[in-house]
């Protein structure tokens, strides 16, 4: 299997991922997936593809993480990893689409307007 390249965002994050066999290491910006993501709940996330498809020992993943906060972050590297395993085995990609891991999230910030103090609110009227 050569190496495969993919690229998955979340808000202002940008995860880009190499993939090959190997014995299951998840590599983030140098760093090991439990020391980069402290929190569970975000390793689940990271990992819900490998372990849904049951392939969480086979691939060794290299990943170069980008902006943005650590969920976002998370839900990008999510999507990365989902377009990698496609890409390996595309009969895999309809248990993927059903559990919603090959759907990139649109929703992004709201750029601040000008003349008022963020997106939506409004400096308070004055009658008089």
């Amino acid at each position: 299997m050569e190496l495969i390249n993919t690229i998955g965002r979340r808000k202002a994050a940008v995860a880009r991922i190499i993939v090959n066999e190997g014995k299951g290491q998840i590599t983030i910006n140098k760093k090991d997936l439990a020391d980069y993501f402290p929190l569970f709940q975000l390793q689940h996330i990271v990992t819900q593809p490998l372990n849904v498809l049951e392939v969480a020992g086979k691939y060794d993943i290299r990943v170069n993480l980008d902006g943005g906060g650590i969920t976002g972050q998370a839900e990008a590297l999510r999507l990365a990893i989902a377009r990698a395993l496609v890409e390996i085995d595309p009969e895999c990609k309809k248990i993927l689409r059903a559990n919603g891991f090959l759907t990139r999230d649109p929703r992004v910030v709201e750029r601040k307007k000008p003349g008022q103090p963020g997106a939506r609110k409004r400096f308070q009227f004055s009658k008089r």
